[in-house]
Order: C-alpha cells, then sequence, then structure tokens
C-alpha cells in the first residue's frame, strides 16, 4: 500500500481576506508538491483555474488575487522537475449533472460540472496521460476519455 500520486484540488472559497487566498491557493499547492518530491511520489495533478495567468498584476480585487495566486502555483509546479504533473484549468464549476464530456484547450469559454472535473482527474490518473500539460477545460461534446488522450 503506498501512494502513488496527488491531486490538489483546493480554494479558499469566497468571503475569504486575500492573504487567505494566497495562503491556501498557492502556498498550500506548493506546500502539497514539495511533499509529494519528499515522499518519493511523482505524479502530481493540479486542479487551477481557467485564466490563471491573465490576472491584473496591480489589482487588489479578491477574484485577481486569487487568480494569481493559482497563476504562481501552477508556475511553482511547472519549474518542478522532480514531478510528473499535469496543471487542470477548469471553467467556472456548477453543481450541474456531469455529462462525461467536455472541451479541453489553452483556452475555452464556459463552466463544466464538478462531477466531470472529478471524471477528468480520475482519467488522467489511470492512464497516466497528460504529463507536462497545461490546458483549461469545460463543458463540451469530446468524450472525457478522448480528451485526455488527446494531451
Amino acid at each position: 500500500m503506498g501512494c502513488d500520486a496527488v491531486v490538489f484540488a483546493a480554494g479558499s472559497g469566497p468571503g475569504v481576506p486575500p492573504e487567505r487566498k494566497c495562503s491556501v491557493d498557492r502556498d498550500r499547492a506548493i506546500l502539497l508538491a514539495d511533499a509529494a518530491v519528499q515522499a518519493g511520489i511523482r505524479r502530481s495533478v493540479m486542479v487551477s483555474s481557467r485564466r490563471a495567468d491573465a490576472d491584473d498584476a496591480d489589482s487588489v480585487d479578491i477574484f485577481q488575487i486569487c487568480l494569481r495566486a493559482k497563476s504562481e502555483a501552477d508556475a511553482a509546479l511547472r519549474g518542478n522537475d522532480q514531478l510528473d504533473w499535469t496543471i487542470a484549468r477548469p471553467g467556472q464549476l456548477t453543481d450541474d449533472s456531469p455529462t462525461g464530456k467536455v472541451q479541453a484547450g489553452a483556452e475555452v469559454e464556459g463552466s463544466i460540472p464538478r462531477g466531470d472535473v472529478a471524471a477528468l482527474i480520475a482519467t488522467l490518473l489511470a492512464t497516466g496521460a497528460g504529463v507536462g500539460a497545461q490546458f483549461e477545460v469545460v463543458s463540451g461534446e469530446t468524450p472525457i476519455a478522448e480528451a485526455v488522450a488527446a494531451l
């Protein structure tokens, strides 16, 4: 028994102060990656946010601070050559029923049910696909297994 992979899918959520956004969305993500390396775990999947690199660096808007924190965590993971990483950047998360179909790409628009994000992560882990890939993902017409295989 042991651990083959880590998944960071946490977020600080709405209504928290800016410093909490950074401590969860950036710092804890980096801490998990570092802990994975120390434990000898190579596979890491990060659930980030669509448009994470589109933040306004000078803004004090809480959503912009969240995007900046996620972008910095993503950059730290991309720079970690001891991990086989994948960064999935879902659109707005919904509580809708999962469809099993997505659209993935460098820049996509839309929302996605949480259940489809979970299925995407499970497929990434089960297949080993997507190592070194960063992509945005929203609801679409492509079955999740096909979208993952195309990464």
